[in-house]
């Protein structure tokens, strides 16, 4: 038998406790030999000697410190996402997109990444490569329809475009095709469960989120002002009814948010809409906000060109009774009907936005945890922040589709229905009725028309 060594000592908890396992001690070991300032090292003779050249460990930070540092933190990166996304807004319409696509790709890295953590645990491949290949196909459906619908005056006359344009929704289609067969043909036996739920987990977040995030960037091709607008309103609104929910807030709105009160959702909702009625008053103002993009390169310094929606022009409304003379208050005031509309968009921002913040409550609950991530320093992840603004978007779109928009005949529609429904011939007799009517308003000269005869003569 072996003499044991003197200079090892051994620490017992008690007689009845058990023995470490290896693995764990050894890990335990290692971290603290290798964090400066450790009180122990271990010797290559296995002895445990303390360090004499290590500096002292700096003590641990305390609740209050660590609360003033996340606050310092929170505060310095809401200034720079503000001065960012005002930046942006006012560079052009095409750098806000930009940005809504950065949101909108972050969140649904961290919504998948929820689910991403178990199928690395079972080995599973391709699920990740999946995940993003159907978000570039659904992102390539989305973007194409809205470029498509409102620049199709540009793509349709080009050569190289016009086959993309006119069959964007086949070739979007069988994009989606490719990715359905090949997560067929990585099924694998014994998680035929899990690899299907992970299928349903990435379409809900496709929905939930690239979906939404289309009708945000609709919204901005239809004006700025439809996009800007109800961005502004669920932030205040969450600012008012944090102020109101911690001012006078007494009863519990929802289980699943338990600080929500009746309170601040209430006194929330009359604070945004007075927010949003003035803001409005504002921003209808500037053709910048107001006109639908006609022009990617316009920026708030160059402005843009268009006739103003109708719902912007103020009208004189009169009161159906008449007020009493002593209130010397006017019964016949002028008002731009878009207040109205703003009136219900702050009621939905109020009431029904809320929602997506409660059904991402929800969600995490669901997993046990407190961020979506950690995208945003000091604010957890990206999904934390924009869940209300996803489905207020969609709602703005919806409601602007359904009352403001003016539906009639565009540059592009008219180009539509002449390359897809006329033949070569029928189409340069459009051209030369359009210049004949041109030529007798003195807008072009009557040469054009000459040479157009001139054309179709020699061919």
């Amino acid at each position: 038998m072996a003499r044991p060594r003197k200079d090892v000592k051994f620490q017992h908890r008690g007689s009845g406790s058990k023995a470490r396992r290896p693995s764990a001690s050894m890990s335990e070991i290692s971290e603290n030999a290798s964090e400066p300032g450790s009180p122990t090292s271990q010797s290559r003779n296995g002895s445990l000697t303390t360090s004499q050249n290590d500096p002292p460990s700096a003590p641990p930070q305390s609740e209050y410190e660590k609360k003033k540092a996340n606050f310092i933190t929170r505060t310095i990166w809401t200034f720079i996402m503000i001065g960012g996304f005002f930046w942006a807004m006012f560079a052009g319409h095409i750098y806000i997109i930009i940005v809504v696509t950065a949101v909108q790709i972050i969140s649904f890295k961290e919504v998948i990444a929820i689910a991403n953590v178990p199928s690395r645990a079972r080995s599973l491949r391709f699920t990740k490569s999946l995940n993003w290949y159907f978000l570039g196909t659904f992102m390539y459906f989305l973007y194409g329809e809205s470029i498509i619908y409102y620049f199709k005056h540009v793509l349709l006359v080009d050569r190289i475009l016009l086959p993309l344009a006119t069959h964007h929704r086949f070739i979007s289609f069988m994009l989606y095709i490719i990715g359905f067969v090949f997560f067929v043909g990585s099924l694998q036996k014994g998680h035929y469960r899990f690899q299907f739920t992970q299928f349903a987990w990435t379409h809900m977040a496709l929905f939930l989120i690239v979906g939404q995030a289309h009708f945000v960037i609709n919204n901005i091709f239809e004006g700025m002002i439809w996009f800007f607008l109800p961005v502004a309103m669920v932030i205040t609104n969450d600012i008012w009814a944090y102020l109101c929910g911690i001012t006078f807030g007494r009863t519990p709105l929802i289980k699943i948010s338990p600080k929500k009160t009746w309170e601040g959702f209430l006194g929330a909702w009359f604070f945004t809409i007075v927010f949003a009625i003035g803001l409005t008053s504002v921003m209808i103002r500037y053709n910048y906000f107001i006109c639908p993009v006609n022009d990617l390169g316009a920026n708030i310094w160059t402005g843009l060109e268009c006739r103003p929606n109708p719902v912007f022009v103020p009208r004189n409304y009169t009161l159906p009774v008449p007020l009493p003379a002593w209130t010397h208050l006017p019964s016949t005031f002028s008002i731009a009907p878009v207040q109205f509309h703003v009136f219900v968009l702050a009621t939905f921002a109020s009431l029904i936005a809320p929602f997506g913040g409660f059904f991402a409550s929800g969600l995490k609950r669901t997993f046990k945890i407190k961020d979506f991530g950690d995208s945003i320093p000091g604010h957890g992840g990206m999904t934390d922040r924009m869940d209300c603004q996803f489905i207020m978007g969609s709602i703005a779109f919806m409601y602007y589709s359904s009352f403001i928009a003016i539906h009639q005949a565009s540059v592009g529609s008219i180009i539509e229905a002449a390359i897809t429904g006329l033949t070569p011939e029928e189409q340069m007799e459009v051209v030369k009725g359009l210049s004949r009517h041109l030529i007798n308003q003195d807008v072009i000269s009557p040469k054009v028309l000459e040479y157009l005869t001139g054309e179709l003569k020699m061919r």
